[in-house]
């Protein structure tokens, strides 16, 4: 099962439309909700919303991720607690 990319740092650039945390547009947030969509759909689309980051940010998510995908919990609500 792929886990979500939301990292916890849900703000939207309002030139591009996509979140400065995760890199995806609010249609991708609410695709990655529908029951419906695939395992396909939300790895390409994890590949795709990579591809909108770069530099620290895409450095930043990627850590956060990474920790999200092993302890279930992004780094930022971790460092919250």
């Amino acid at each position: 099962m792929t886990i979500s990319p939301c990292i916890s740092i849900c703000r939207t650039d309002p030139l591009t439309g996509y979140c400065y945390g995760c890199g995806r547009s609010n249609e991708d947030k609410i695709k990655w909700k529908d029951p419906n969509t695939t395992e396909e759909w939300k790895v390409e689309n994890l590949k795709t919303t990579r591809s909108r980051l770069n530099g620290w940010q895409l450095e930043s998510f990627n850590e956060s991720y990474e920790h999200k995908v092993k302890n279930g919990i992004s780094l930022f609500k971790a460092s919250q607690k």
